[in-house]
């Protein structure tokens, strides 16, 4: 079966669909280092894009549950091993263009990874993707067993943790982005555990739902306005003041409440719909 088949040998629209996507930011990185303007060092160009279109992926792999449930649309599963796929390969650009940029030295590589915290994390990163990766095809479901394979694979959320803790650790300035991710990953865990015991319906789960977005923009505001304060020694109170102003575009906490309140709104309109749809076709049938 090939990347863009389903199991009946099929071209798969979706599938292909997703496939190409998953090309085009390795094409986009390839375009800037060969067209774009020169950069000092391209090896770390290459390596900052990779790595971050590869956080971005495991977060789009995480997100493909809740989607799938709230949109009912099954087929999205088809697509999850993919994006994880594509996510490690991503990921293994990121290491080896910073091993690249090091001259292939990789006994300086070891030692900057052993004394910087960051690497480190990122590191660990990288062996949990790995394992995953290799584990991802049908034949190792098999060997592994379905039971075993899952509980390898819910370390994906542990992998999600590390990727923005290493994203956020490693820049200097502009931390918006990391923030975004993590507030997402809190509302993506906690969709999980509303859902966890099973039993629940989406007309006892919307008011969860809509707690769970406010508690993650918060949580995310809040975090936001410590970082400042512990490492930039700026007033807590003056950063969530910030947050009240939209003068440069919305802040981290309301794009986490943005995308919680919209998936919320997404799974209403979806029930809606499906109780609607059914009385008109009832409405259509009846003999006038």
């Amino acid at each position: 079966m090939t990347p863009w088949t389903d199991r009946t040998g099929k071209v798969s629209l979706l599938k292909s669909a997703v496939l190409l996507a998953l090309c085009l930011p390795a094409l986009m990185i390839l375009y800037n280092l060969v067209a774009g303007p020169p950069v000092a060092r391209p090896a770390i160009e290459v390596n900052h894009q990779a790595g971050l279109w590869s956080v971005r992926l495991v977060m789009v792999a995480l997100a493909i549950t809740p989607l799938r449930h709230i949109v009912k649309w099954p087929r999205l599963i088809t697509v999850r091993r993919m994006i994880g796929v594509a996510a490690a390969l991503y990921l293994a650009l990121h290491f080896l263009a910073y091993v690249v940029d090091k001259g292939f030295d990789l006994a300086t590589v070891l030692t900057e990874i052993v004394q910087r915290i960051y690497l480190m994390i990122g590191f660990a990163g990288l062996m949990i993707m790995t394992a995953l990766a290799v584990t991802s095809s049908d034949g190792m479901i098999r060997r592994l067993g379905a039971k075993r394979w899952q509980r390898l694979h819910k370390l994906i959320y542990l992998l999600g943790l590390l990727a923005i803790l290493h994203y956020f650790l490693q820049m200097k300035l502009n931390v918006a982005q990391p923030t975004v991710f993590f507030g997402l990953l809190l509302w993506l865990m906690g969709y999980r555990l509303i859902f966890w015991r099973g039993g629940v319906t989406w007309a006892t789960a919307i008011i969860p739902l809509l707690l769970l977005s406010l508690a993650a923009a918060l949580l995310t505001g809040f975090g936001e306005a410590l970082y400042f304060n512990l490492h930039r020694g700026i007033p807590v109170a003056r950063i969530l003041n910030a947050n009240l102003s939209f003068v440069r575009g919305p802040r981290p906490g309301w794009i986490v409440l943005f995308f919680g309140l919209g998936a919320t709104g997404l799974a209403i309109g979806r029930r809606i719909w499906d109780a609607v749809v059914p009385v008109r076709a009832a409405a259509a049938r009846v003999p006038r």
